[in-house]
């Protein structure tokens, strides 16, 4: 490569107005220059200015003019050290800091989560709150602010905290509203992701986070939201008063490879492609399978086709896998190939683990997914592989494939992301974001303070609804329930309906109290419950009732000791896992809205199984152990902590944080003290030390 050439092509692509082209010019010279160890010029530093890459400049051969903007664009973000943003990073930064609501569409590798902390880190807010899509993105976010913040606020994750004088709050949409009446005020409000409020991008989530969206605002004094690839931002109740920035500003550069067009749907060649890819060196691949059936394909695959790898420590997390889950799980043999698996299904210590791995050099190379890893982690990797086209049974659009993509390449690690497209992908679009109210969010809604945002259609089921409610609770209660956020599901029909089945059957429903019966059957009541709201999960409802009977043991026993009592139903790891985010995630929402409500129809009976339905929530381990688990502590690990004496997690009155605090001070006792720690238990011990570390 002829470098003054190639610089002069880029002057004269800015001189003519065409920025990106120049941009992606410059990223693929900065590439050329880091595989060669080629020092930069003060004309490329100059270059990198003019291109507004302002934190690629190298100080130290740049002329005084460009060390000048390098300097200039530095912020504190929480670190010792501050940070230079780039030109478009500044920009929103300064909104912010000049108080403006802010909605932002900007590429995956943009740097939009920085601007949060350097805004915390100016403006020194009492009370922040973000609302993120997932779990495991709660975790990263928690440990990147913690190790920023930890000596100022308190960072919260999980429900049921008190809160401290100065509090970030990361929830996923579902826990926020919880925090409503506890907060009072918030000074910033972030949604990221916040294109899933839409229904066309997550029809299941979407009425949970309008619902957050909407109470928040109200106490909030200003607000954040994120999003990649949204062109235009259509006007809506959620968004009002907003100012939206669609920007495309890329920070590296995707190098596409249309191999599709050579295997036209071939699956031979399209297996030997894959194969073939990531036999190309050490390099990090992201591949993205699209449904739970193609990640079993393609791991099928990867077991037949590629070899072990001479890894300890690959070898050590096969055998902790095999020991502490399943003896006959896939996933045990696909890391011995360097191969991990991410979605939505597994445990969330063990999702976390595997990106940790997926980041070590010597650890796992590639990670098969379904959407998860574009809306679960800030991962990124040097090749993302499209096996599919579809996101679960349908096609996905533009949107979709453009947020997969995205996630190649990473400032200062990869200029260039490579992406292999093994499948057609759809037609370019501009993705118009519209945020509707949903008929599962009416039973939220006040008619009247809305009424221009609704269809005709759906006031006249909110009147509807009104009235029957009103005729079965009184007018009193009904207010009280709305108002007061004690309801979680928020789907009108399903709220009717457990009104209408508790009015009319009340003989029925007072065996609700045998649910705070651990020895007692829970079989009868359950199926009525079950049958209130068909879900995936409880389909097979003697499957799903037998599994929560055995789930009781769960602080008893280990996970292959359950598989083992669940064998008559063939129950796998894959299952398991699915059939536990049922019970701790759907089940407790719909018994709490039956809990909720047969309290106010049948209050002579004194019925309330609030206490069991936070068993049910926490998977039947004690509290802070099922909530560890999203801290990057497994409940085996949990339970060897227990056995050993270091601290009691069956006291009731044990909180998380006075958990967290005493395993920060005692952190050394749990090697000692712990018996049968094998060295994976270790490497995983250290994951989590390092997360609840204090500034």
């Amino acid at each position: 490569m002829k470098i003054f050439e190639e610089c002069a092509i880029i002057n004269n692509l800015l001189s003519s107005g065409k920025e990106r082209d120049a941009r992606n010019h410059l990223i693929l010279l900065l590439d050329y220059h880091m595989k060669h160890g080629i020092s930069y010029s003060p004309l490329l530093n100059h270059l990198i200015r003019e291109t507004g890459l302002f934190p690629y400049i190298k100080p130290e051969s740049s002329n005084w003019q460009d060390r000048f903007v390098y300097e200039s664009f530095k912020v504190d973000i929480g670190q010792e050290v501050p940070v230079t943003l780039h030109s478009e990073q500044s920009l929103i930064l300064k909104h912010l800091l000049d108080g403006t609501d802010l909605a932002v569409s900007a590429p995956t590798s943009f740097g939009k989560s920085l601007i949060i902390d350097a805004f915390i880190a100016i403006r020194k807010p009492i009370n922040v709150m973000i609302l993120v899509p997932t779990i495991a993105l709660t975790d990263e976010t928690r440990r990147r602010l913690s190790r920023k913040f930890s000596s100022q606020y308190k960072i919260v994750t999980t429900t049921d905290v008190v809160l401290g004088e100065k509090n970030i709050l990361i929830f996923p949409q579902e826990r926020a509203i919880q925090y409503y009446e506890k907060l009072g005020r918030l000074d910033l409000l972030v949604v990221d992701e916040f294109y899933k409020a839409s229904q066309e991008f997550d029809r299941e989530r979407s009425p949970a986070l309008l619902k957050a969206i909407m109470k928040l605002s109200k106490i909030a004094a200003q607000r954040y939201y994120l999003a990649p690839n949204i062109a235009q931002l259509r006007d809506n109740p959620f968004t009002n008063g907003m100012l939206f920035l669609s920007l495309d500003f890329n920070t590296v550069f995707l190098e596409k490879h249309d191999l599709y067009k050579t295997i036209k749907k071939d699956v031979s060649k399209k297996s030997a492609a894959l194969i073939k890819i990531l036999g190309q060196g050490t390099s990090k691949s992201l591949i993205y399978a699209g449904s739970y059936t193609n990640v079993e394909k393609v791991s099928s695959l990867i077991l037949e086709k590629t070899l072990t790898l001479d890894s300890k420590l690959l070898t050590d997390f096969s055998i902790w896998l095999a020991k502490n889950y399943d003896q006959n799980w896939m996933l045990a043999d696909l890391v011995k190939r360097g191969t991990g698996i991410h979605t939505g299904q597994l445990h969330r210590s063990l999702s976390q683990i595997q990106v940790r791995l997926f980041e070590e050099k010597d650890g796992l190379h590639s990670i098969i997914s379904t959407s998860s890893i574009i809306e679960g982690v800030n991962t990124s990797a040097e090749n993302v592989i499209v096996w599919s086209n579809k996101n679960g049974r349908s096609k996905f659009n533009d949107f979709t494939y453009r947020n997969i993509i995205g996630r190649g390449g990473r400032m200062f690690r990869y200029f260039v992301g490579n992406i292999y497209i093994l499948e057609e992908p759809p037609l370019p679009a501009d993705t118009q974001l519209e945020l509707t109210f949903p008929d599962k969010l009416l039973a939220d809604i006040d008619e009247q303070e809305f009424r221009k945002s609704l269809t005709k259609e759906q006031v006249a089921k909110i009147i509807l609804y009104n009235e029957e409610m009103e005729n079965i609770l009184g007018q009193e209660v009904f207010d009280k329930l709305k108002h007061n956020g004690s309801l979680m599901t928020g789907d009108m029909a399903l709220i009717q309906n457990i009104a209408r089945e508790v009015n009319n059957n009340r003989n029925t429903w007072k065996h609700l109290s045998s649910l705070n019966q651990q020895s007692a059957d829970w079989s009868k009541i359950l199926v009525k419950v079950l049958r209130l709201s068909p879900e995936e999960e409880w389909r097979n409802e003697i499957l799903f009732i037998n599994f929560i009977k055995v789930l009781k043991s769960n602080w008893q026993y280990s996970i292959p000791e359950l598989l083992g009592r669940l064998a008559y139903f063939k129950v796998t790891i894959d299952m398991f896992f699915k059939l536990e985010r049922g019970a701790t995630f759907k089940l407790t929402a719909l018994l709490n809205d039956i809990n909720v409500i047969q309290k106010e129809i049948m209050p002579e009976l004194c019925i309330d199984i609030s206490s069991s339905i936070a068993r049910l929530s926490k998977a039947f381990l004690p509290s802070c152990v099922f909530d560890l688990e999203e801290y990057g502590l497994p409940r085996m690990l949990a339970k060897k902590i227990h056995a050993s004496g270091i601290i009691n997690f069956e006291d009731e009155n044990l909180t998380l944080h006075s958990a967290l605090d005493r395993l920060h001070k005692r952190q050394s006792e749990v090697r000692s003290k712990i018996k049968g720690l094998d060295d994976f238990d270790g490497y995983v011990l250290d994951y989590f030390f390092e997360g609840i570390a204090r500034q």
